[in-house]
């Protein structure tokens, strides 16, 4: 997932000494938590001296070293996983059947593979360390008639298949709860100080995950549990003892031993992982100082402004990101140097730098928003289009808002967001995963009517009449979905046809295929299940619309602190120059991020599920962006008073602004 370009310095000197790190701290703590499990394992209320010294001794046998080795290794192996599925950027299925190809992916089935083996070694460790009845696979047996023979031990088979089975989970629900996104906290604190207040968590949820594991993988092997069983004395050549309960009946179950030694070993495999997992987080977002000015010329591609426009790797973009925000706020000799001018020539390059990337990140969001609420706010009623304009009629400007024009920067979407698809050789502006796709047969009819063009000879074409018209004879979707919808007049049909081309009819063999398709179309929508799997979940394509917000956050409070330092530390006026294009940046971001919120299911704020070490931070991003913008421009605005009346700005954003001014936002 990592660029292998000019800024793998920052991988290879950064980020893989961070993952190093994080990875020797969780085998360093492997000794204390296998002997917190090997006495939760063997611990009696009757024989606690006895307890303990058999404790001492497994803790320094030959097979608990070689124990070691292995967990360790598969330690190693998760710290691995973790730092190639990581992300900044979460990926959020806007549909059930996304999430299940989420789940179906290539990447993510050599995952789960790896997770169960891994979780069938931890499952051998621990009943090789908890002895007794579930030290080996096969013991020796008495026939019938007498002879002795290799017989199945059906309990240490039930430990490998519960490491494997709570390894698959363990790898599916990365997926479902985005285990992989790495978020950054807003209040920094010491690794220490934040690895300690997370442990109490990583206990709470390693045990209620394992029992919920538990008591899944019991109810599946009661059903299944003979094929397993079954393959294994075929390809080992055992045999079952018949004076033992097989372990898949309900006397064999109701081994109340045998069920708590599978949830402590259950607990244990999955508190190993999500140590590492948490340490992993500490040490990867820990605050990163970039130079803002090299000191020597082959580290010009390490400064600030050098690193802010780069894409990849993400997590280079977000730690100078964050960078940027902790200096314009704290640091006012980085400050000094952000805001000075070059020698010779006397040019603010740093600032140019950072603030044409930061607006740029703005102006991005921005087009992003409309783009959003031009597609699925017009309530299915499509907008006014003429042949020769891009005006709207009275009747539509009077329901709905005017938009403010798009900003002129070059809009750069990131791509875990947005997948473009391609129709025709253009780019469909309906970009995934947040918008729907008009192709699919599920598409509503509220977005089919507004993006198929207009027919010039309806009673529709040219002006909108009233709005219950649109809504007349409703349709699963339209066959003429192949309009590229972007907000340009659609040009009239007899403009740009031939009258040979309008005389000619789509041949025999299209119609017959367009009906076929039509029908089967027909058939999938009356089905119920199809239409739960297939159908857009709302909240999940606002969610995804602002996953990456975390960087649009520390850009505007980068440059709203910057912004406000200048008024007296600005020297040079650097900023002042700029100010007319930040200010017009911010109050078009809010005007779209006001328009949003209008939406249904935007403003329904989700519940932070606690206990769960699944980051849901994510989900409410938006509103932390929202908050962030308004206090952004209040920042600017306190700051400035009066004198931003001076500022060139149109007529809209001056009154906005001075909605700001008189604290009425």
């Amino acid at each position: 997932m990592f660029s292998t370009e000019a800024n793998c310095w920052f991988i290879r000197k950064v980020i893989c000494w961070r993952a190093a790190a994080s990875i020797a701290w969780a085998v360093l703590l492997l000794p204390p938590t296998t002997a917190v499990f090997v006495i939760l394992s063997k611990f009696s209320l009757l024989h606690p001296i006895q307890t303990v010294t058999e404790c001492l001794s497994l803790m320094t046998s030959a097979s608990a070293i070689f124990s070691f080795i292995l967990l360790g290794g598969v330690i190693i192996m998760v710290g691995f996983l973790i730092l190639e599925y990581h992300t900044v950027i979460p990926t959020i299925a806007c549909s059930k059947i996304a999430l299940f190809g989420q789940l179906l992916h290539p990447r993510q089935f050599v995952s789960s593979l790896a997770y169960c083996l891994m979780g069938m070694i931890v499952g051998w460790c621990c009943a090789v360390t908890i002895g007794f009845r579930y030290e080996t696979l096969c013991y020796s047996c008495a026939q019938s008639d007498g002879y002795p023979q290799m017989c199945l031990n059906e309990h240490h088979l039930v430990f490998l298949l519960t490491g494997a089975f709570v390894g698959l989970s363990h790898s599916l629900l990365g997926v479902i709860h985005n285990l992989n996104y790495v978020s950054f906290h807003s209040v920094q604190q010491y690794k220490y100080l934040r690895f300690k207040g997370s442990l109490p968590l990583v206990v709470k949820f390693s045990s209620s995950q394992a029992f919920y594991s538990v008591r899944n993988f019991i109810a599946l092997y009661f059903f299944l549990g003979y094929i397993p069983r079954a393959w294994v004395c075929k390809t080992l050549n055992l045999h079952l003892d018949s004076a033992v309960h097989p372990l898949d009946s309900i006397a064999g179950l109701l081994d109340l031993s045998l069920l708590y030694h599978l949830w402590i070993s259950a607990t244990f495999l999955l508190f190993t992982w999500y140590i590492t997992l948490l340490l992993f987080r500490i040490f990867v977002t820990e605050v990163y100082s970039f130079p803002v000015q090299p000191s020597f010329t082959e580290d010009a591609h390490q400064c600030l402004p050098k690193v802010l426009p780069e894409e990849q790797p993400k997590i280079l973009k977000f730690l100078a990101l964050q960078d940027l925000a902790l200096l314009s706020q704290h640091s006012p000799s980085r400050r000094s140097e952000v805001l000075s001018l070059s020698q010779p020539g006397g040019h603010p390059h740093n600032w140019n730098a950072i603030c044409k990337e930061c607006l740029c990140l703005l102006a991005d969001l921005t087009q992003r928003l409309v783009a959003y609420h031009e597609t699925v706010a017009i309530n299915g009623r499509a907008k006014s289009m003429s042949s020769g304009s891009e005006k709207r009629s009275s009747s539509e400007t009077s329901g709905t808002e005017e938009l403010s024009p798009r900003p002129a920067f070059l809009m750069k979407t990131p791509a875990s967001v947005f997948a473009r698809s391609l129709a025709g050789g253009l780019q469909s502006p309906l970009t995934a995963p947040f918008t729907p796709d008009l192709d699919s047969p599920f598409a509503s009819p509220a977005l089919r009517r507004l993006a198929a063009p207009v027919d010039p000879g309806s009673p529709w074409y040219g002006t909108v009449q009233s709005p219950h018209l649109m809504r007349r004879a409703p349709k699963l979707w339209s066959t003429s979905t192949d309009s590229h919808v972007n907000g340009s007049p659609q040009p009239s049909p007899a403009s740009h046809l031939s009258p040979k081309e309008e005389s000619s009819k789509p041949s025999f063999l299209s119609q017959f295929l367009q009906n076929r398709k039509d029908q089967v179309k027909n058939f999938f929508a009356k089905r119920v299940l199809i239409m739960y799997l297939f159908n857009k979940l709302p909240e999940a394509s606002s969610q995804a619309l602002f996953a990456d917000s975390q960087a649009h956050i520390w850009a505007l409070e980068g440059l709203s602190y910057l912004v406000q330092a200048s008024f007296s530390e600005d020297q040079f006026g650097v900023v002042q120059t700029t100010l007319p294009s930040i200010l017009c940046s911010m109050l078009l971001l809010q005007e779209a991020v006001d328009r949003h919120f209008k939406l249904p299911h935007a403003s329904s704020k989700p519940v932070r599920t606690t206990g769960s070490m699944g980051d849901s931070t994510y989900k409410t991003l938006r509103f932390a962006l929202r908050a962030t913008l308004k206090t952004a421009i209040y920042r600017i605005t306190t700051t400035f008073g009066d004198h931003l009346k001076a500022v060139q700005m149109s007529a809209e954003h001056r009154k906005r602004l001075q909605h700001f001014l008189e604290y009425k936002e």
